[in-house]
Order: C-alpha cells, then sequence, then structure tokens
C-alpha cells in the first residue's frame, strides 16, 4: 500500500470512529413487550393508559416489593418549588418529583427558554417510595402543602414535607431538602409507628424515562441516553434501553456501596445513598418505559418509636470537578470511553485556558495551539515526507507509465528512487496515527463539556455546543481542507486523485451539523498545519530536492 493510499484509509478511519455510535442507533431494533418472566400484576396499579399494567418484581430475594411506571395522565394536584436552581414540580400522586427546571441553563437552540430535565414528554421523572404493608408508594395520594413554596433571598435551604394517610397506626412523612447553590436534594423518609407492632419497611428510590433521545440531539453525533450504575466491585457500566427490553441489560445486584443513574447528553440524574446496604434493579414497566433505581433496609421501628432513610438526588449538569467531590466515580458519566486516559488531562488543560482567558473559544484556539506545538517534532517528519514524495510525483507517474506491467519491477525502482532521494514513503503516515488518539479524545472533550453549552465566541457564534447557524464555519473548514489537499502530493492513481479532491466535500457535508466548538477546533488545526506545510515545502524545494 503506497503513502496516499495509508492517508486515504487514515482519513477514513477518523470519520468512521466519530459516526461510530451514530451508526449503531440506526441498527437498534423497535422496543417490544414486556418479558412476562420479569414481571408481576398489581391490582389497581394504572399504567400511562389508565388500565392495570403488569410491574417488575426487584430480585431482591426477601424484599416483596413492586414498581410501576409514572402515569402521563396523571391529575393529582402539583406542589411548585423554586429555588435558586430550580423551578419543580412535586405531584401529590407517590409525591414524586415530575418536573425540573433549570434556571441557569436554556432550552437547546432557543435562549428564551429554560432547560427541563424530568417532563411528561419523555415520563422522566424521580419516585421513590416504602415497602411494607400498608405503607406509601410512588402510587400513594399524598397531602401537599397548602401553596408553593420559593426560597427567599438570604435562605440557604428550603424543606418540602408532605405526608400520607395513616395505614394501621403508622405516619409516614416525605421530605425534600432543597439547597442553595447545589444541585444535591435529599429526599428523607420518616416512619412514625403508632401501632402495636414493629414495623420493618424498605425504602426504594427510582428514575424512570423513556428510550428517546433528549432535546436537541444530533443523529450525525450519537451520545448515550440511558441508564448506568457504579460500585466499587464492576466501576462503571452504561446498559443500553435496547439490552433492557431484551432481557440482556447487566446489574450490579446486592451491594453495600454505589450509585445509580440516568444519563444523557451534558446532563444526568442519580440515586447516591451513602454507605450501607442496597440492591439495584432496572427494568422495562411498560412500552418504551423504563425504571432503574435501588433498594434499601429501613432500621425496624418499634411501637410508639420512629425511624429515618435519606438518600440524596443529583439532577444537574454533568460538571465534571463538582461531580468528583460528590460521590466516588461520579465524574465518569462525562464518559470519553477508551480515550479517557487521554481525554481528562485534555479537559484539564482546557478549563485551565478558560480560567485566564474566559472564553471557551478562545480557549479552544488556545488549546488547539498547544497540541500543534507538543506534536511538532512529529508533524514536521510527517510534512517534509509528505514534501519530498510531492516533489517525486511527477517521476513516480513516469515510472508507472514505463513499469506498470511489470509490478516486481516497478516496486523495484521505486524502492530505489526512494533510497536513492533519502525519502520514505510511510513517513507521512505514520507520525499521524500516532496523533489521531490525540485527536479523537479532544473530538469527545469538546462534544461532552457541558460548561460549553451555551457558550458564545465571537459575533454570530452564540452557542458553542450547537451547530454555525449560517454554516459560515463549516464551508471556511472545508476550503482549508482544500488548500491541504492541494500541498500534499498528489495520488498518480485517477481513482484516488478524484477521491482526495472530493474529500472536502464530504467533510464540510458532516461539519455543517457538528458543534460549532468542534468545528473551530478543526479549523483552527488546518490552518496550522497548512502553514507548517507550506513552510516545510518551501525548505524542501530550496534544499534541491527536484523532480527530474
Amino acid at each position: 500500500m503506497d503513502n496516499q493510499r495509508l492517508i486515504l484509509f487514515l482519513v477514513f478511519s477518523f470519520s468512521l470512529i466519530m459516526l461510530w455510535e451514530a451508526w449503531q442507533k440506526q441498527g437498534t431494533p423497535a422496543q417490544v413487550a414486556i418479558p412476562p418472566a420479569v414481571t408481576a400484576a398489581v391490582p389497581g396499579a394504572p399504567a400511562a393508559n389508565g388500565v392495570s399494567a403488569p410491574v417488575p418484581v426487584p430480585t431482591a430475594d426477601t424484599i416483596p416489593a413492586a414498581v410501576s411506571p409514572v402515569a402521563t395522565t396523571d391529575t393529582a394536584a402539583k406542589l411548585a418549588v423554586t429555588t435558586d436552581l430550580y423551578i419543580a414540580e412535586i405531584s401529590a400522586q407517590g409525591g414524586d418529583l415530575t418536573r425540573l427546571e433549570f434556571r441557569a441553563h436554556k432550552a437547546t437552540g432557543d435562549q428564551n427558554r429554560n432547560f427541563v430535565l424530568f417532563e411528561a414528554k419523555h415520563s422522566y421523572a424521580a419516585q421513590s417510595g416504602l415497602i411494607g404493608s400498608g405503607l406509601p408508594t410512588h402510587k400513594t395520594i399524598w397531602q401537599l402543602p397548602a401553596s408553593g413554596l420559593e426560597m427567599k433571598d438570604g435562605e440557604q435551604e428550603l424543606r418540602v414535607r408532605l405526608t400520607a394517610p395513616p395505614a394501621d397506626g403508622v405516619q409516614a412523612a416525605k421530605t425534600y431538602l432543597f439547597k442553595r447553590g447545589s444541585y444535591l436534594i435529599d429526599v428523607e423518609y420518616e416512619i412514625a409507628n403508632g401501632g402495636a407492632t414493629a414495623v420493618t419497611p424498605h425504602a426504594y428510590f427510582q428514575l424512570t424515562r423513556d428510550g428517546q433521545a433528549p432535546e436537541g440531539a444530533n443523529a450525525m453525533m450519537s451520545t448515550f441516553t440511558g441508564p448506568a450504575f457504579y460500585t466499587d466491585a464492576d466501576k462503571f457500566q452504561k446498559v443500553d434501553f435496547a439490552d433492557v427490553t431484551k432481557n440482556k441489560a447487566k446489574v450490579p445486584g446486592k451491594t453495600d456501596n454505589g450509585w445509580v443513574a440516568l444519563v444523557q447528553h451534558y446532563f444526568v440524574s442519580a440515586w447516591l445513598p451513602g454507605q450501607g446496604e442496597r440492591e439495584f434493579f432496572l427494568r422495562e414497566i411498560g412500552k418504551d418505559l423504563f425504571a432503574a433505581g435501588l433498594i434499601v433496609p429501613v432500621a425496624a421501628v418499634a411501637p410508639g418509636a420512629s425511624g429515618k432513610v435519606s438518600v440524596p438526588l443529583y439532577a444537574g449538569p454533568q460538571e465534571q470537578d463538582k461531580l468528583a467531590k460528590i460521590a466516588p466515580g461520579f465524574d465518569l458519566v462525562v464518559d470519553y470511553g477508551w480515550l479517557t486516559v487521554i481525554a481528562a488531562p485534555l479537559f484539564w488543560v482546557l478549563q485551565w485556558l478558560y480560567s485566564f482567558i474566559g472564553n471557551w473559544g478562545w480557549a479552544i484556539i488556545l488549546l488547539t495551539v498547544l497540541i500543534k506545538a507538543v506534536f511538532f517534532p512529529l508533524s514536521a517528519a510527517s510534512y517534509k515526507s509528505m514534501a519530498k514524495m510531492r516533489v517525486l510525483t511527477p517521476k513516480l507517474t513516469k515510472l508507472k507509465e514505463t513499469y506498470g506491467d511489470d509490478k516486481q519491477r516497478l516496486n523495484q525502482e521505486m524502492m530505489e528512487m526512494y533510497k536513492k532521494e533519502k525519502v520514505n514513503p510511510l513517513g507521512g503516515c505514520l507520525p499521524i496515527l500516532v496523533q489521531i488518539p490525540v485527536f479523537i479524545a479532544l473530538y469527545w472533550v469538546l462534544m461532552g463539556t457541558v460548561e460549553m453549552r451555551g457558550a458564545p465566541w465571537v459575533g454570530w457564534i452564540t452557542d458553542l455546543s450547537t451547530k454555525d447557524p449560517y454554516f459560515i464555519m463549516p464551508l471556511i473548514m472545508g476550503v482549508t481542507m482544500l488548500i491541504q489537499t492541494k500541498l500534499n502530493p498528489t495520488p498518480p492513481d485517477p481513482m484516488q486523485a478524484k477521491i482526495m479532491m472530493i474529500m472536502p466535500i464530504v467533510f464540510t457535508g458532516m461539519f455543517l451539523f457538528f458543534p460549532a466548538g468542534l468545528v473551530l477546533y478543526w479549523t483552527v488545526n488546518n490552518l496550522l498545519s497548512i502553514a507548517q506545510q507550506w513552510q516545510v515545502n518551501r525548505m524542501i524545494e530550496a534544499s534541491g530536492l527536484k523532480a527530474h
């Protein structure tokens, strides 16, 4: 394989890797009915369509609990809660958190609306309940405060207390604790036992959602949406919704550590219990509707006594530096895959540059320059090799015309020419191959950085996380690729030459819908490469290596 074919192979490989997940999504099978083996009927538990529905049973041997889907036609009363970070709705049915709007993050592509994480559109909600005879579940109608609640200026926290109807002398209360400046919400149950026998309950905490992509998803740059688990033993594990439907999902089971989350581009929700026993579960609870959660035991509550259980809920942006401080491994929801070892340091440098500049666009440009400087020796060797091949292209063409019918003789003459001119035909490819993992890692960093969401650069680029509204940057990028093609050696084979000329058009079409931050990085990298290649070409030609 000659130099031009290797370069072409590398270019195609890079683009295929970037689009791999998007292509995988195309083969995802449609959702099917719930497998009977993992469901049990709960009389009177209505599904979204208002009829009795099968519901999954957690696999814990000693916990006869059942959980059911969020009712999308829920007509129960709602309580509005406003804090410095949230505009939330709590439903009387189950006391569930059914809507969560972020005041500091705007909707994708619409700066006039706030971003909404929990919403009825995706049946996305945070649910919880108690397991035990007569104890309230997320289907129970709870007593809400008389009016909406708002965190006042100067207040550091806001408590929202709900009460359930008493049963057999047992009174349960559920409290949400919102804290100023924090995306952590404490969810606490208090059980007052006024009965004659001890109560030994369990509590479950789950996140429900359909399997559809979130608002603003881009088919050209598919990102993961679905449940994820973390334990000390199994570490971070993502689960595809399709595997849940096919009953192939791997769930940690019973352990004394770890958390469960629902991940989507830029944002995450998660139940994060402290140390102690818990059992994880993951089920399909309706057509294209899933529940991921955990069950924790509650200490026995004697007659006349009371008990408590509390589990924090995180619902917010994937800000890596903050996630790492909340729970072990929680920063891994910002998933760079097998390139994390490269991507994590790149993000750290990008964030460090931003702390000085205060603009993510200029930080991207500086990071691109730094990467280019680090790889300067490799790039220089690559460009020198390509420059030499460029001036030797006419000779290669003549050799192919002369010995085209004798492949063995042609290869011998080419090797002799390379040896005479001290040219390594692979010298232009191998240095590029070394740099490709860094390029791909930076691609994922720029695509997954929530801090860049809604961040402006200059002029018409008002959001680096979305496509250029006027497609100016992608067109500039396409021009830079075309110039690069002209500076590189022309393949002797006419078909290869045509393909190399088409590549800038193909990449321009792809980048039309890529986030502006990614296009900015690629364009700056191309401009630096053009400057370096042009200078190297001049040096090689001036050194006396000429086509003859």
